[in-house]
């Protein structure tokens, strides 16, 4: 993902990707379907990963940082998949996001081109998932920012991912 998305170094992604890999393992094994609702358009992806090992879960055993970090991750990939929109940068306190993305071409250096993204992550079950996006659709309005926005909520044990466009 590093390669792709600016606001992505090596590291972090890599950060990113094993804290998806024990949420990931906490409920399920490889591969698993998730399904995907882009503003209610629902499509399904196959989710396959090498388990985390003793060392990875070690690192990574507070669940509230793994299913955050991690549901970036899946956020990340899936507006990339989905809407063709890349992280430009780490989103300031209160914007009411976590990054900034845009599509892949654009000039990064015009905020007019960048959209927020508000993302969870939860270990819930599918009508817990849809009302926490409820909650991030309304953190991501009452954001100190005029850019547009999407709000995306990664549902582990759902294995339910839930992108919405955010109405002003």
């Amino acid at each position: 993902m590093a390669d792709r998305h600016q606001a992505l170094t090596p590291s972090l992604a890599g950060s990113y990707l094993e804290a998806a890999i024990v949420s990931l393992d906490r409920h399920h094994t490889s591969p698993k379907e998730f399904t995907l609702e882009n503003d209610r358009v629902e499509s399904r992806a196959k989710v396959v990963w090498d388990s985390a090992d003793k060392r990875v879960r070690a690192a990574w055993a507070n669940n509230d940082d793994a299913t955050r970090d991690g549901a970036y991750a899946f956020a990340l990939a899936a507006t990339e998949l989905l809407r063709g929109l890349f992280a430009i940068q780490r989103a300031e306190t209160l914007t009411g996001a976590d990054y900034y993305i845009a599509p892949l071409g654009q000039n990064i250096e015009d905020l007019e081109n960048w959209i927020r993204l508000e993302v969870s992550g939860t270990n819930l079950d599918k009508n817990k998932v849809r009302y926490r996006l409820q909650a991030k659709v309304e953190q991501a309005r009452q954001g100190n920012s005029n850019l547009p926005a999407i709000a995306v909520v990664v549902g582990f044990k759902a294995q339910l991912i839930l992108i919405e466009t955010v109405i002003e």
